[in-house]
């Protein structure tokens, strides 16, 4: 039976002779793997974490566009709370507001300022708007009669039969335009919901914004979250900078643009000054077009003579703001290049459309900053690190220092293992070991003064 089958001697190998072929066993592929060459294999290391980290990317960008009706007001309500952080703290600190009354006569100074400056625009434009299509209605005429008598020589029943074939292709195209309307009603009922979702976030950053940022880090790890803690704070020194500067800027150009249409005689010169305040918000395009409207305009209502001067108005302008105000006012709080910044809109432009282009520069400046921070660079050395956020009555401190972060449970468990002979952790860096060092010192006074 197989049972009291007998077993074969085994019989000793003898050695191979030198220079005799031996096989090799490979073993995990190891062979294989040495047969690739290091940059191959370096290649092939960095390809599939491009992939991982592009495909990460995609998705995040896919489920931002999913979500965008969310997505986009709460981004706005960070920008407005940055921009409305410095009044809350006048009527909390000079004029003694309580907290909430503070954010709330905010929030509620920027409506009444945004609902005067529409209303002043609105009048101004129902006013301007009937003398402005009658100049049109009449440039219009004066360049058919041009086609007609200029060197094209394209006479009246051409053109007649051009118009025919607009308006049979607007009939043709009828449902479409009819659906276009329907989906622009649904925008607009998008943009109010936005706003309202807006203007309740910006209140209750302004009212809890550091619980609500202490919340966020508390999902992280808490060896990291005072050093996530101070990026985020450098961050937001970013994100104030750069609303400032282009709220600064802005205006500058608004007041030079509409100054300069108002002393040319171009109508409807308030509006014109909103739309290049609105506009400079999304940096090099958005300059570009208002200006471009307030030529066209000038064209419109006026001469060709006061469009040219206008555009170099609209060109000075621009000027000063690309080589004096930007500069001298970004500073090294953006500290982005020409390059980046057109980069940036382009971008975020052809991702997410006009959001895109106004939210691209913010972004890139934020993580420039927190990124650099991160690898060891501190943009704004002046703000320390003296200020820490307090998780469940608890107060996080730094993990490089002298007192370290939080301690859990489980390095508690390594560290009572250790004490009891087990064999210790493979630590990675230098300043874990001293950590763990540091702690298991304080269990071991703690023994020795419990007897």
């Amino acid at each position: 039976m197989s049972l009291f089958r007998r077993r074969r001697p085994s019989v000793p190998q003898r050695p191979a002779p030198e220079g005799a072929d031996v096989p090799v066993a490979i073993v995990g592929g190891q062979q294989e793997a040495e047969a690739v060459p290091p940059a191959v294999r370096a290649a092939a290391s960095w390809s599939w974490r491009a992939l991982v980290i592009g495909g990460a990317v995609a998705a995040s960008i896919y489920l931002i566009g999913t979500i965008k009706v969310i997505v986009v007001p709460i981004a706005v309500a960070i920008l407005l709370t940055v921009l409305l952080t410095p009044v809350r703290n006048f009527f909390e600190r000079r004029l003694r507001f309580r907290r909430g009354w503070a954010a709330g006569t905010s929030l509620i100074a920027l409506l009444v300022l945004v609902a005067g400056l529409v209303t002043v625009a609105g009048r101004s434009i129902v006013g301007g708007f009937q003398d402005l299509a009658d100049q049109a209605q009449a440039g219009f005429n004066e360049f058919v009669d041009w086609l007609a008598s200029g060197p094209l020589h394209i006479d009246a029943s051409q053109l007649s039969s051009y118009t025919d074939d607009i308006t049979s292709a607007v009939s043709k195209n009828q449902s479409q335009i009819v659906a276009g309307a329907l989906g622009a009603a649904t925008t607009l009922g998008h943009v109010l919901t936005g706003a309202l979702i807006a203007l309740f976030c910006t209140f209750f950053f302004l009212l809890d914004g550091r619980l609500v940022w202490g919340w966020i880090v508390g999902l992280m790890p808490a060896r990291s979250r005072d050093r996530i803690h101070q990026a985020g704070r450098r961050g937001f020194v970013t994100l104030s900078a750069y609303t400032r500067t282009q709220i600064l800027v802005a205006f500058v150009d608004s007041v030079g643009i509409g100054v300069g249409a108002a002393i040319l005689g171009v109508p409807l010169a308030l509006p014109l000054a909103i739309l290049v305040f609105v506009g400079a918000f999304i940096p090099v395009v958005g300059a570009v077009l208002s200006g471009t409207v307030a030529v066209l305009v000038a064209l419109v209502a006026n001469d060709w003579v006061t469009a040219l001067i206008m555009l170099g108005i609209v060109l000075l302008v621009q000027q000063i703001e690309g080589h004096l105000l930007q500069p001298f006012l970004m500073g090294h709080a953006l500290s982005l290049h020409p390059v980046a910044v057109l980069l940036a809109v382009a971008a975020g432009g052809f991702t997410a459309g006009i959001v895109g282009a106004l939210f691209a520069v913010p972004i890139a400046a934020v993580l420039n900053t927190v990124v650099l921070y991160f690898h060891g660079h501190d943009k704004f050395p002046e703000l320390g690190k003296e200020d820490h956020l307090t998780l469940r009555g608890e107060e996080v401190l730094p993990s490089d220092g002298e007192t370290p972060v939080m301690v859990r449970r489980s390095e508690i468990g390594l560290l009572v293992a250790n004490e009891t002979g087990a064999p210790r952790p493979q630590w990675q860096d230098a300043e874990a070991a001293q950590r763990m060092a540091e702690w298991r010192e304080r269990f071991r006074r703690g023994g020795d003064e419990n007897g």
